[in-house]
């Protein structure tokens, strides 16, 4: 370190600076300077010569600042490790610009141009107020009031409020939960539940949005074409000229929104602007006196004997109801969600989104009281419209209100013919208004700035879900253009699916079901603000607080049930087509990972159930074979990994276990933390779970891996590995590491399980890094690229490393594959506890082993062979597995062949000392350094015993030369006194020769059967 630049590592230095003010330095890094030592540039300082940094907003984000390198933390192997352990040390964990910068490259280059971003008014409150208001305001709301009455459509009012208030609040709780970036509800619900809610609700709702487009641009047209038909003015017919006027207003919302999201937002602040001017000139025609025209038109300004009138109900017609009402008006309360859709072009999302919509939610709601009020304490429900129905002229009764100001409407009442008043005339507010033509002008302005902000949201959010690549071929459309990333394609695919609909020209049918769409968002925006809260996962940390989870679940409930007020068959629809797409991704499993509250339940059920085991005694009924299995990367023996998983799978318990024999190190935490095996498990639908230990050998790391592996009950019972096939070329340490992993297995109560097939079962010659010694050497050239007898053959490049080789076809195995009508032959030569007859059970409850038939050899004597046949017989049938063949071998116990013999010998010759050197004190002291050398004492007292096993394999050669499988009960050495040597000889003889794979099966002499029902 250059100590005359940095004086001292721990020097505490001061200088002064503007008078007395001083500056203290900690390795002459100053207090008030926002870079760390560590920015320095690496000739000063290397990966080991640092401080710890203080906290930095580098640290924590994705993004980086344009002409500044970012800053990353040093990581904990850098600092705690000592540099004398390692000769090479990490590269430098902070760079400036300058550092990564080449001579050519001095001059800087010109920033990105920044894209347009909104505050939350003009980019959140207006949006949403444009899109709340809408034509039901100015020619549904004073029918409504006229029907349901001021009181009862206050309520309507307020509770279509509450739910999009609630809506609101659970937006603004799930967009401060974190950095918002573009695909506004699809985004907030996705990363919230998941992709499979969040993916359809997405696809749907930018459907939905589309489809809107058309809705409020026919609005538009038949408005236009209205004025048109008043001036007897028409281009084509009544149908035509709708279609004509909808192509052409949608054509230029398009221009408008494909200029840029600054022209779209500079229109949406004019058509504000026009609404703003039409309510003015509404409240101003509610003071100015009414005229004769207007009175006869039932309009006598603010009136307290007409407010009474209308404050109550008044209802008519089929649809008069409460509900009728309020399935009316509750889609002017939806488009809460329009500036959420554009979060992407949001200053300050998390901000924007929360204020401007409450805002808009607010001022909407009084703006629909105030019009409610107004309107009914100005206007009489029924009105003649005619001049000479006054009170004067006509003799008789007088109905109604009208009355009292010198109006007889008694006839049209009677008649139920009033073509006036806000009960038959749909242009009250006009005719309120102090000009008219600003209401039309409303009009115009409240329907396109609906459509465009539909035609804004649709591409908004469907670019976001194209990213996802949720599903299939639509990935086309998520490119972005310009500095805004403006989605250009799916703006035309919009533009496209709203001529459609403006063509057919006939909403009537779909309307429910866009309504529905936007319910099933408010519902799922809802249960996503519940879910989050109720499942108590550290990372739900909203900035908003001004929300409850039981609020947001009553929220989602009524949602769901106005969904199936406004039109059942429509919510069924609605439903159906989410459950399908639900389906589609569950199906799919994308390869994303948003932390949604999803996995936060998931890891709270699982918690929850397996410390609800611990409360669970065990029971032998309830015994499942829970496998340890010994793959090393599980890619490198794909076979051992299919057996196991084929009884195993949605039935037990099966964890892959790896032990990566190197000390601790950067490389081999991140090897043992890897994913990338895993994955490889998840893409051969293998269900099990992967752990990884480091330890200085193989034995040492399957020692930790018998007494940690596991939560509470869950946790294994049998250890499984592969046949050490080339035990004989191998240093003899790693045979005395294997046969000790048996033991240590037995000492811990395990069963165990030893695999062997003819072909082997490691795929990987020469990945020496990834291959543990202790089971194949990758010198050993006795396999090929072939995992087993399948027919497919897959060249391996050995130079390959595990990334690479999963990312290849994965291997067929024999066991991926059906089995046919073959035979499992089970050799249950000694009394397990039963283990040695569940496991051939269990494979034949699955489809690929079905077909099997399973047949149990047992030892015996030829005088009671009937005896013994009906005895075993008996005691599997009181087992209930179904096994039917059962057959007694009385020559098991035979003289083996005599080359057989020899063989055996020969297996066990290079591990032979002699009596002599055996019992010389000399001698002694070296075989207890070799432990599995082999005696001539140890070959005498073990005798019996190894012709046994050489008898067995003749046996089985002459029993089960085509079965499907070979389970053998497995041969127990003592430790200390059966050398491994002569107990992997005893393995090796056994299983040799043999072309089926052979399964050597020891439980743990504990019972896994039972006679018994309790």
């Amino acid at each position: 370190m250059n100590l005359t630049t940095n004086r001292s590592q721990f020097s505490v230095s001061s200088g002064q600076s503007n008078g007395d003010y001083r500056k203290f330095s900690l390795g002459g890094c100053s207090s008030n300077d926002t870079e760390s030592v560590a920015s320095r540039s690496s000739g000063v300082f290397s990966g080991y010569d640092t401080l710890d940094t203080p906290p930095s907003y580098d640290f924590y984000t994705n993004t980086e600042v344009f002409g500044r390198a970012r800053k990353s933390r040093p990581s904990l192997f850098q600092l705690h490790s000592n540099r004398q352990d390692d000769p090479s040390p990490p590269p430098l964990y902070e760079e400036t610009s300058v550092d990564k910068q080449s001579p050519e490259e001095d001059e800087p280059a010109e920033p990105p141009p920044e894209p347009a971003r909104f505050g939350w008014a003009q980019g959140v409150m207006i949006r949403c107020m444009l899109n709340i208001w809408g034509v039901i305001l100015y020619l549904r709301l004073p029918w409504i009031t006229a029907q349901a009455g001021i009181g009862l459509t206050w309520i309507i009012i307020l509770v279509s409020s509450s739910i999009t208030g609630i809506t609101g609040l659970s937006t603004s709780a799930i967009a401060t939960n974190g950095k918002v970036k573009g695909g506004g509800t699809y985004f907030l619900i996705s990363r919230s539940l998941g992709p499979e809610l969040g993916g359809s609700i997405g696809l749907i709702f930018a459907f939905a949005n589309a489809v809107a487009v058309a809705m409020h641009t026919v609005g538009f047209a038949e408005t236009v074409q209205a004025l048109m038909q008043e001036s007897e003015v028409s281009m084509v017919d009544q149908l035509n000229d709708i279609r004509i006027i909808g192509v052409i207003t949608v054509t230029c919302l398009l221009a408008i929104s494909m200029a840029g999201m600054e022209w779209e937002s500079k229109a949406q602040v004019l058509f504000f602007f026009v609404i703003m001017v039409s309510f003015a000139s509404y409240t101003v025609g509610t003071i100015i006196p009414a005229s004769p025209q207007k009175q006869a038109k039932g309009f006598f300004s603010y009136r307290a004997d007409i407010f009474a009138e209308n404050f109550v109900p008044g209802w008519r017609g089929p649809e008069g109801s409460f509900f009728g009402m309020f399935s009316i008006f509750f889609p002017s309360a939806t488009g809460i969600l329009a500036g959420a859709n554009i979060s992407g072009d949001l200053k300050d999302p998390n901000i924007a989104i929360p204020r401007g919509t409450m805002l808009a939610i607010f001022w909407t709601t009084l703006s629909y009281l105030i019009i409610s009020a107004t309107i009914g304490s100005c206007v009489v429900r029924d009105a003649s419209g005619c001049l000479n129905d006054t009170v004067s002229s006509l003799s008789g009764d007088c109905l109604g209100v009208g009355c009292n100001y010198g109006w007889n409407f008694s006839e049209c009442i009677t008649n139920r013919t009033c073509p006036f008043g806000i009960s038959n005339n749909y242009q009250s507010i006009s005719m309120v208004s102090a000009f008219a033509p600003l209401i039309t002008a409303g009009i115009f302005g409240a329907t396109l700035s609906s459509a465009l902000a539909c035609l804004v949201s649709a591409p908004k959010v469907f670019q976001c879900l194209c990213k996802d690549n949720l599903y299939p071929g639509i990935g086309f459309f998520g490119k972005g253009y310009g500095k805004n990333n403006e989605p250009l394609r799916s703006y035309l695919l919009t533009y496209i699916i709203a001529i459609c609909f403006i063509l057919i020209a006939e909403l009537n049918t779909i309307a429910p079901i866009i309504s529905n769409f936007f319910l099933c968002s408010y519902a799922l925006i809802n249960f996503s603000c519940f879910h989050a809260s109720i499942t108590n996962s550290p990372g739900w940390r909203p900035t908003f607080r001004f929300y409850s989870k039981w609020l947001s679940l009553l929220g989602a409930v009524v949602s769901v049930i106005i969904m199936f007020l406004l039109t059942w068959w429509a919510a069924l629809i609605a439903i159906g087509i989410i459950i399908f797409l639900l389906g589609y991704v569950l199906y799919k499993k994308p390869d994303v990972n948003w932390g949604s509250s999803m996995q936060a339940s998931s890891y709270n059920m699982a918690l929850s159930h397996c410390v609800g085991l611990n409360q669970v005694e065990d029971h032998i009924k309830n015994y499942r074979p829970q496998c340890l299995v010994l793959t090393g990367p599980p890619s490198m023996r794909p076979s051992l990994v299919d057996f196991i998983s084929s009884f195993t799978k949605n039935q037990s318990l099966m964890i892959c276990a790896n032990v990566i024999t190197e000390g601790p190190s950067p490389g081999a935490v991140d090897s043992a933390n890897s994913s990338t095996h895993l994955n490889w498990l998840n893409k051969r639908r293998i269900k099990s779970f992967y752990h990884t230990v480091v330890a200085d050998d193989l034995r040492y790391g399957v020692q930790m891996l018998l007494q940690s592996t596991g939560l509470g009950r869950m946790k294994p019972n049998i250890l499984v590995m592969g046949f050490k096939k080339n035990w004989r070329k191998g240093q003899r340490s790693n045979l005395e590491n294997y046969i000790g992993i048996l033991h240590d297995a037995f000492d811990l109560q395990y069963g165990v399980c030893v695999l062997r097939m003819k072909e082997g079962l490691d795929i990987c010659r020469t990945m020496q890094a990834h291959v543990n010694l202790g089971f194949e050497t990758p010198t050993e050239q006795v396999l090929d690229t072939r995992t087993s007898t399948s027919t497919t053959t897959q060249t391996i490049d050995t130079s390959l490393d595990p990334e690479t080789l999963m990312a290849m076809s994965q291997p067929a195995t024999v066991f991926q594959s059906r089995q046919g009508k073959k035979t499992i032959d089970v050799y249950w030569l000694s009394d397990d506890g039963g283990l040695t007859l569940l496991v051939p059970y269990l494979l034949t409850r699955k489809k690929r082993w079905a077909g099997c038939k399973v047949r149990v050899f047992v030892g015996g004597e030829v005088q009671q062979i009937e005896e013994q046949k009906q005895e075993l017989k008996a005691l599997i049938a009181r087992f209930r597995l179904g096994f039917q063949d059962i057959q007694v071998l009385p020559d098991i116990n035979g003289k083996p062949q005599s080359e057989h013999i020899k063989r055996f010998e020969d297996l066990i010759a290079p591990y032979r000392v002699s009596a002599v050197q055996k019992n010389d004190q000399e001698a002694d002291e070296t075989t207890k350094e070799c432990p599995w050398m082999v005696s001539d004492e140890e070959v005498e007292k073990f005798k019996a015993k190894s012709l046994r096993q050489i008898r067995l394999n003749e046996v089985i050669q002459d029993y089960s030369r085509d079965a499907a499988l070979i389970v053998v009960t497995m041969p127990v050495g003592r430790r200390g006194a059966c050398p491994s040597a002569l107990y992997m000889a005893w393995l090796e003889i056994v299983s040799r020769d043999l072309r089926p794979p052979v399964l050597l099966v020891r439980g743990n002499q504990e019972n896994v059967l039972t006679l018994y029902c309790q």
